[in-house]
């Protein structure tokens, strides 16, 4: 398991593949790979933006992602994860956010990564303020739809 804050930009599909090939040992036993990638928007709320700042609390956030990727472990049989996410001024379409789960079989790896995700949007200790286009600045009260199963 990494989890991994950055202020910096970078590439999902090198990441997932630079982790990959550090691992060790028996990999024989992963048979699936649940990935989302989250990319900024250059609209929200009926506004355009131009960009955002994400502002975290260093310590706090980093315990709260390691508690949801746990409970991930606890309710599916995940062989691995990484969690990257970004922080500081972000443009549209630049990543935000890398979440990518490990298993023996699809439905641990989709139901972890969709559950990671989604406990990160409406637990972690995330702050977002947009740029819009108008040069004006917002706070995003909301930072989830949450979640809807079918």
């Amino acid at each position: 398991m990494s989890i991994q804050i950055r202020t910096a930009a970078f590439d999902p599909y090198q990441e997932i593949q630079t982790y990959r090939n550090a691992k060790t040992g028996n990999t024989g036993a992963l048979g699936a790979t649940g990935i989302f990638i989250g990319t900024m928007r250059d609209f929200n709320e009926g506004a355009a933006v131009k960009g955002m700042t994400l502002e975290y609390y260093p310590g706090m956030t980093e315990k709260q992602l390691e508690k949801i990727v746990s409970e991930a472990q606890r309710q599916w049989q995940i062989i691995d994860s990484l969690l990257i996410h970004r922080v500081g001024d972000i443009f549209p379409n630049e990543t935000i956010v890398l979440v990518a789960v490990w298993s023996s079989h699809r439905g641990d790896a989709f139901d972890a990564s969709r559950y990671i995700m989604e406990a990160l949007k409406s637990k972690a200790p995330f702050w977002k303020k947009e740029l819009l286009g108008t040069g004006d600045e917002r706070w995003v009260a909301n930072n989830t739809n949450g979640y809807k199963s079918e």
